[in-house]
């Protein structure tokens, strides 16, 4: 584990868009275009309506059919799949290199800029992830708050779009996995630190039934399916490389995942 300091934020945007992030004073007021990701989960802010239908549009726009096109929890799946990736990447890649955040992180703490097609700006609070003395943590302690608190959040958060908690547990296993693989390719001597602190996620009770893992390969495989091959007509779309179904499909995966 490297010593944590203020270049965290550049050693992290090396890795990949989804671990990048910026950051801000904590208790800092709001300034445009930030938002606070807890609005996301706010019951009548209409924001994850908004960008839930954003994604259902962009999705079926790309096999040009309107949006009523793509089943809204087809659109709900992905659009949880972006959100919780993006969350998820910087932190893994903090506790495999710093054994950061320092404390435990809410949604409220997270900053974000909401754009749509790939890693949207994201920003965490400066006090979490410049460590001075001994205020650094084991990565299962990290990965118990991240799920218990701000995944949890984002979870609970989809249930009015009928998607069920198995897909969405699943998500969160296939984020957690994606983010140690991206690391693992920008930089192959992490390998280590980025698997272990992936397996300190997966290990957590929320996601221990997700997923398998061949312990002769290290193949990750999720047990359901995040349902983006259903936004293409007919359903006719590939699975993602991690896909429970890929096997069962001759093998037509995507071999990575286009993130919301």
């Amino acid at each position: 584990m490297t010593e944590p300091s203020a270049a965290s934020t550049t050693h992290l945007a090396a890795l990949g868009p989804f671990c990048a992030f910026e950051t801000h004073t904590a208790g800092s007021e709001l300034m445009p275009p930030w938002r606070t990701l807890s609005e996301v989960a706010q019951e009548g802010s209409g924001v994850l309506r908004e960008r839930v239908a954003s994604v259902r549009a962009s999705l079926a726009a790309n096999s040009a059919r309107p949006p009523e096109a793509v089943a809204p929890r087809v659109a709900a799946s992905v659009a949880h799949l972006g959100l919780v990736a993006r969350v998820i990447s910087p932190v893994l890649g903090l506790a495999a290199l710093h054994g950061l955040p320092s404390r435990p992180l809410t949604l409220g703490d997270l900053r974000w800029g909401s754009a749509l097609g790939g890693a949207f700006r994201l920003s965490l609070p400066r006090e979490t992830v410049t460590a001075t003395g001994g205020d650094t943590r084991p990565a299962g302690a990290i990965a118990a708050d991240m799920l218990d608190g701000p995944v949890r959040a984002l979870v609970d958060a989809f249930a009015p779009f009928s998607v069920s908690p198995r897909i969405l547990w699943g998500n969160v296993a296939s984020a957690v996995n994606g983010a140690a693989t991206g690391i693992t390719a920008a930089a192959p001597g992490l390998a280590r630190p980025a698997r272990a602190a992936a397996l300190a996620f997966l290990q957590q009770p929320q996601l221990r039934d997700t997923y398998t893992l061949d312990t002769h390969n290290g193949r990750f495989t999720r047990r359901s399916c995040c349902l983006i091959y259903r936004a293409t007509p007919d359903a006719a779309g590939a699975v993602c490389g991690d896909c429970v179904l890929a096997h069962g499909r001759g093998g037509r995966g995507r071999g990575r995942r286009g993130r919301r």
